[in-house]
């Protein structure tokens, strides 16, 4: 498979405090492919940090879980922006800079709309999740000791499933908001719109993410430390690519 064809260098267009780039294209289905081959691509140049990322996601996410509620709940706020860092890590190792752990702590300082749409985005996931968790087993995920733990894999991956075609949509509202002076209703207009042109890559996309967490789940979690990174850094090279994004962004 090729490399993803350079972006036309579409300058984008004027924002309060830089340039921005709303209006997506269409791309063929094989570029899901290809934003995997180049999210490897960056996992490359520092994968120790890439997985030191992701256990500071993790290790937010299952620390919270553990607490009486509603601590479970307010992970749906804190794990978001930590994984956050993943992405920007994504953009430093595009400008060949390095990655460093310190970028799982970035997304907290950012202007208040940018934490908003970061969460609200996440939060349009966890709601496909918790209802089909509910669904599928009768599991209620807003409760901190619901029974998710006695839940099956198949199920798990059913869950998860729900949650990443749910995400698809709104995938690249914190990629918007992070790296450019967009505000949450633009991010959120902009996102669907590239959905709607790119259904179909999106679509594979999508599938090559649940054989990744399948791959995660098999290896008792433990390959989620390389599951994640590849999921945050082809979500930025997919941004790019559909947005026209010609030179990666400087955050943090």
């Amino acid at each position: 498979m090729s490399p993803v064809p350079p972006p036309p260098t579409e300058p984008g267009v004027p924002g309060t405090n830089g340039r921005v780039h709303l209006a997506a294209r269409a791309v063929p289905w094989q570029h899901a492919i290809t934003w995997f081959e180049e999210a490897l691509r960056l996992f490359r140049r520092r994968p120790l940090v890439w997985i030191g990322l992701a256990i500071l996601t993790l290790a937010a996410e299952l620390a919270l879980q553990f607490l009486p509620d509603p601590w479970p709940l307010v992970s749906k706020i804190i794990v978001p922006l930590v994984a956050c860092g993943m992405l920007i890590a994504a953009a430093a190792a595009d400008r060949h800079a390095s990655p460093r752990l310190a970028h799982a702590l970035t997304a907290f300082r950012a202007p208040a709309g940018t934490i908003i749409a970061i969460v609200a985005s996440g939060l349009v996931t966890f709601a496909a999740e918790a209802f089909a968790a509910w669904w599928i087993a009768d599991v209620n995920l807003l409760l901190a000791h619901s029974g998710a733990e006695d839940l099956t894999a198949s199920a798990w991956m059913g869950v998860y499933a729900i949650g990443v075609l749910a995400s698809l949509p709104v995938a690249f509202v914190p990629l918007h908001v992070l790296f450019e002076p967009v505000g949450l209703v633009d991010a959120f207009v902009a996102s669907w719109n590239a959905f709607l042109l790119n259904t179909s890559p999106l679509l594979v996309y999508a599938a090559l993410s649940l054989v990744l967490l399948a791959f995660g789940l098999l290896t008792m979690g433990l390959g989620l430390v390389f599951v994640m990174p590849l999921w945050a850094a082809s979500s930025y090279t997919a941004w790019r690519d559909i947005f026209c994004v010609g030179q990666a962004p400087v955050v943090g």
